[in-house]
């Protein structure tokens, strides 16, 4: 009886203990396997370099020229963006077709097909001086709701940018150098914390 209660006590502390780290084992493999991960670090810090050029070159006044500066350099963006981000995804072996990867598409596509729209709506009118407002808040819900299926430093990012938005909103005149302090410093600063952080 007592060679039993001994070899009872002897075991249960290990079968705890295994279990512990088997349910460990299990949440990082979800963690993991429910977050996209090939979110462009240093590629997004490249996107901000051009921003900030795109900003000096443009300069603060709202014109169609100006509008068709940043409109280039979002294109351009776009594509260094999905570069880096097919890229990550190779080195990482992670693939752009997972089911994390959708998710993230799919929470950052709507606001940027918005922003569109109401960027050809107001571009029309002739509305120039609320671009940066509209550019920098449906950019930051974009960041924001794709990057709830990201790493934690993401969603962060997108907040920043809808503060900026707000204070564009509010203060226009000041457009373009929000959208450099945006588009440009916070990829540069937040791209180079992914790219170390989390493989590139």
């Amino acid at each position: 009886m007592g060679t039993k209660t001994k070899t009872r006590n002897g075991e249960i502390p290990t079968l705890h203990g295994r279990a512990m780290d088997n349910l460990e084992f299990i949440r990082d493999a979800m963690q993991r396997s429910s977050a996209f991960t090939a979110v462009p670090g240093y590629g997004g810090a490249l996107m901000g370099v051009t921003a900030i050029g795109a900003a000096v070159i443009a300069g603060p006044g709202h014109s169609p020229v100006w509008v068709a500066t940043w409109t280039v350099e979002a294109a351009l963006a776009f594509l260094i963006g999905l570069f880096a981000m097919w890229q990550k995804a190779q080195s990482s072996e992670d693939s752009l077709k997972s089911k994390p990867a959708r998710k993230f598409a799919l929470g950052f596509a709507p606001p940027l097909l918005v922003g569109v729209i109401l960027t050809a709506m107001l571009a029309f009118n002739g509305h120039f001086l609320y671009l940066p407002a509209v550019w920098l808040l449906l950019y930051g819900t974009s960041v924001v709701t794709g990057g709830a299926y990201s790493v934690k430093v993401v969603p962060v990012m997108g907040w920043l940018f809808i503060v900026l938005g707000a204070v564009a909103a509010f203060v226009p005149l000041y457009g373009n150098w929000l959208m450099a302090l945006g588009f440009g410093v916070l990829h540069v600063v937040f791209g180079l914390i992914i790219g170390r952080s989390y493989g590139g």
